[in-house]
């Protein structure tokens, strides 16, 4: 169950001048390759006691000062990343034989910036936020659901939801960022960027 890279190399001197730029332009790529859902990324905490967690959340924005995305605090990675504010994201563009992998501390992004966002949600996703204690046991599917009749009937379709206190966004500002490219026989290209004093270095890592 081995599939052979035959895509067209990495090179230093392709890069950008800074890890966020880099991932703008490979993130432009996999859109233009129509990879389902590019801004999935696997997002990997650790709490007080050190067990690793992971899971599938979308990017919602990036700029030079990190990597941005959003979740219930009450959820097993909001508690983990209050117990130890450092992640990992991985992008796994499997179609054009391409990862991202990114690392560093983590910070919550300001409430204004999380008020912007969740007005650009759908009205149903806006009910979702309130409806479901992210990660907490729920006794059926059923208790979900009328959970979330109920805030429909609280606020209809068409009225203001406030942002839940419990809900925002966490920003993980990049210590590194591995650029990974899938190559023939396994030689792949692995070119990591690692924050540095006033800037950035770069070192081929081998396959």
């Amino acid at each position: 169950m081995r599939k052979q890279y035959r895509a067209h190399g990495l090179t230093e001197a392709e890069l950008a001048g800074d890890p966020y730029t880099q991932f703008a332009h490979w993130f432009a790529d996999a859109v233009n390759a129509r990879v389902d859902e590019p801004n999935a990324m696997v997002v990997s905490t650790a709490g007080a006691e050190g067990l690793p967690s992971s899971r599938t959340v979308l990017l919602k924005s990036y700029d030079h000062r990190g990597f941005v995305f959003y979740t219930n605090y009450g959820s097993r990675k909001g508690r983990e990343l209050s117990e130890r504010p450092y992640a990992s994201l991985l992008f796994p563009w499997h179609p054009i034989a391409r990862q991202v992998i990114a690392a560093g501390a983590v910070e919550r992004v300001s409430r204004e910036e999380t008020e912007a966002y969740f007005r650009t949600r759908p009205h149903g996703s806006r009910i979702g936020a309130w409806a479901s204690e992210q990660s907490s046991v729920v006794g059926s599917r059923e208790d979900l659901e009328n959970r979330y009749e109920e805030l429909s009937a609280r606020y209809p379709e068409g009225t203001d939801v406030p942002v839940p206190p419990h809900w925002g966004g966490f920003r993980v500002v990049a210590r590194s960022v591995e650029f990974w490219q899938g190559r023939e026989n396994r030689l792949h290209d692995r070119l990591v960027y690692t924050a540095a004093e006033g800037g950035w270095t770069v070192r081929r890592l081998s396959p």
